[in-house]
Parts: structure tokens; C-alpha cells; sequence
């Protein structure tokens, strides 16, 4: 089922498919479709491609390098992408600290920060979780004590996503221990550069290195790099997360995933016959293609709520459990579809220049990678289990 949209949102679909067909690049689809590494560089071509068409901020206000998009540009643009094959634009800067700077920093960091998101001189990551501190982020004991202008930071952050890349992290830390440990919370932006900070990667079980463990032995960072107030950082940070666990829904991603699952329910055959002639696996692929639709409506609904400045927190976390669990689902049944083939999981295959001999069709390589990987995705931005609390407390009031 497709969406209706009106001529001009039909215009603007036509625009962002010609857009896409022209500037982005073959050799970038190809590797998102075979599903190999992207590295650094991959990452920010397409940065600066969409930024020099003016559309990588697309959801900021326009005065500060947005598109000024209405939530169904928006939703458009985030699904031509993704069926395109393109790479997802990386969240943390454009799509968490820069939510955070926009209404609550400071005009001067608004001017500092914003144009280097924008034009790719910062890179960044994010330093929420802790040993001991993940979906329970307030616990979280890593601290930054006031010293003349700086903060002396030390602790320890985990699952810092492409750190390895970073030269700059957004990064909770405890200045007081005083009261609720919620109170005592600020919001520092951290140069990675500095002496003190060392970045250990994290082997994932499909063979990925993206995450991190971070470091900090007194780091000194400048209290003009404290966003906000000190001590009210977890308002901040809550503000951030809803952006997070709406973008984790990946609809667009989702949808495109679903595209590939269909073809290969049409080619894959069991017992003398195709996929989709098979009642319980065609009843499943149905029942995920609702449960899609439906996400798609109430996305939009966050998304417009979150346009006219309200930070959704039950809608976020529903968005997040059956965004990320739609995912999986998805990732399961393409295993289930591929057979013998999901075995065949050659990890040096998804490198870039990968010469080696292939196991089966083409579309049979991520299959395996793709669904050790997105295990992860009920995990972090806040476990699923904690997502469910968050709803009970915000809409039941227990």
C-alpha cells in the first residue's frame, strides 16, 4: 500500500528521485545494497553532497541552513533514500546535538557549532552510556569537576558509536551528588583531541567494529563548552533522546528492507513453489507489511509533533520498540528465506574491493551480517524493556 500525496508532495518526490539518480554515487549505492562497510570518506561524500544541495539539515530551521520540509517532504525524502540505497545520514551531529544546541545553547555555540555540523569539520559521538549505566543512564559516574575555566573530566563511556571517527563528543557527566541523581547532570561538548581520552574499539558478534569504549583521565574542557546549565543536563539529554529513538525507528530503511524481502520471497522456492505461495510465509509477510504501514502513520505523527516543537516521550519510546522489532522481524524472515545461504556468512566479503568467490546470489552475502547486527537494535537508545516503563509511567501514570 502507498501513500496518498497531493501534486506538489508527488512534485517533490520526482525532484528528490531525479536528485538521487544523478548525485548519488553508484559505487555508495552499491556497497549499501551488497551491504559492505562504509568507511569514513563514504560517509562524508555523502555528507557533502546533500549538503551542497542544502538538504543534509533538512529538519533545522531554515535561518540556520534548513529546508523548511513539511513533515511529508520530510518522510518522502527519508524513503527515497533508503530505497535508493543511499547511506543513512548520520544522527549525531545533525540529528541529536544539534536539536539540543538549537534550543538550549547559547548563541555563540550556536555559531561555532551549527556551520561545522554542517560542512562536516566536526564529527561527532555521543558519550551517554556506562559500565553500569546504560538504559539506566542517570546513574551514569563520570564526573567533571570545576577547576578556574575548565572542568576536569574522568570516567569511563561504552558503545560510543564510531568514535573511532569522532573529533568531537556531546557527553553527560555528574557535577553534583547532590539530591535525585537526575539533578546532577550537565551537558559538556568534549574536543576528543584532548590529552586524556583514549578510544578502545568493541567487536560486535557480526565482525563489525562501530562501537567503542571511551576513556576520560582528567580532561580538562572548557566551561564554555557546558550547554545550557550546569546540573540540568538530564533535561537536555531527555530532549536529545527523543530524536534518537524516533530516528532509530528507520522507516524509510524498513521499508526498503521489506522491498528486498518480497523479491526474494518471489524467487526463493520450497517444495516446487515460490515463497509467496506459501500460506504461513506469505500470512507472515502480511502481517509485517501492516505492521509497517502502521508505523509509517504514527511516525509522522511524531515527527509533526516534534516539527512544532514538542518532544514527544511515549511516542518516541512506542516508535522505538516496534520500529526496532518490525526491523528484526524483517531481518528474520529474509534469513528464514535465504536457507542454506544465511550459513554462508563471509565477513572479509563486506569490505569494500572484496574479490573473493561468492557464496550463492548476490542478495544472499548481508543476509547473515545484517541480522547479527541489528540484534542490537532493541538494545541501545534505551532497552526496549526500559521503553516500555517509560510508556507505562507516561500514559498510565504508574
Amino acid at each position: 500500500m502507498d501513500l496518498k500525496f497531493t501534486p506538489a508532495e508527488e512534485a517533490f518526490r520526482t525532484e528528490v528521485r531525479a536528485f538521487l539518480a544523478e548525485k548519488l554515487p553508484a559505487r555508495l549505492s552499491d556497497k549499501m545494497r551488497k551491504g559492505q562497510h562504509l568507511t569514513k570518506a563514504d560517509m562524508e561524500e555523502w555528507h557533502a553532497i546533500l549538503n551542497a544541495r542544502g538538504w543534509l539539515a533538512n529538519h533545522w530551521p531554515v535561518e540556520w541552513g534548513g529546508t523548511g520540509w513539511t513533515v511529508i517532504e520530510r518522510f518522502i525524502f527519508e524513503t527515497e533514500t533508503a530505497l535508493a540505497n543511499a547511506p543513512r545520514i548520520l544522527p549525531f551531529g545533525l540529528s541529536m546535538v544539534a536539536p539540543v544546541l538549537l534550543k538550549y545553547g547559547s548563541e555563540e555555540q550556536k555559531r561555532h557549532w551549527l556551520p561545522r555540523i554542517l560542512d562536516g569539520s566536526d564529527w561527532w559521538c555521543q558519550g551517554y552510556s556506562e559500565p553500569g549505566a546504560g538504559s539506566d543512564l542517570a546513574s551514569l559516574k563520570t564526573t567533571a569537576v570545576r577547576d578556574g575555566d575548565d572542568y576536569v573530566v574522568n570516567g569511563q563511556k561504552t558503545w560510543t558509536t564510531l568514535a573511532q571517527y569522532a573529533n568531537m563528543m556531546f557527553c553527560l557527566v555528574r557535577t553534583s551528588s547532590e539530591g535525585k541523581k537526575q539533578e546532577g547532570i550537565s551537558f559538556l561538548l568534549i574536543d576528543m583531541t584532548t590529552p586524556g581520552i583514549e578510544v578502545r574499539p568493541i567487536r560486535l558478534l557480526s565482525g563489525d567494529y562501530e562501537v567503542n569504549e571511551v576513556f576520560l583521565t582528567d580532561v580538562r574542557v572548557p566551561v564554555a563548552n557546558l550547554v545550557g546549565e550546569e546540573n540540568r543536563g538530564w533535561t537536555y539529554a531527555k530532549y536529545l533522546l527523543t530524536y534518537e529513538r524516533t530516528n532509530i525507528a528507520g522507516v524509510g530503511a524498513s521499508m526498503a528492507a521489506l522491498g528486498e524481502l518480497k523479491d526474494i520471497a518471489r524467487t526463493q522456492q520450497r517444495g516446487g513453489r515460490s515463497l509467496t505461495d506459501n500460506p504461513q510465509f506469505a500470512a507472515r509477510l502480511a502481517r509485517l507489511e501492516i505492521e509497517l504501514e502502521n508505523m509509517k502513520t504514527t511516525n509522522m505523527r511524531v515527527l509533526a509533533a516534534a516539527g512544532a516543537g514538542a518532544a514527544p516521550v511515549a511516542e518516541s519510546s512506542m516508535l522505538k520498540i516496534r520500529g526496532t522489532e518490525i526491523r528484526q522481524q524483517i531481518d528474520d524472515m529474509t534469513r528464514r528465506a535465504a536457507g542454506t545461504y544465511a550459513r554462508a556468512w563471509v565477513p572479509e566479503s563486506f569490505e569494500g574491493g572484496w574479490n573473493g568467490e561468492a557464496v550463492g546470489p548476490e542478495w544472499a552475502g548481508p543476509v547473515a551480517t545484517q541480522y547479527f547486527n541489528d540484534r542490537k537494535l532493541s538494545i541501545f537508545g534505551g532497552s526496549n524493556e526500559v521503553q516500555r516503563e517509560i510508556i507505562t509511567k507516561a500514559i498510565l501514570e504508574l
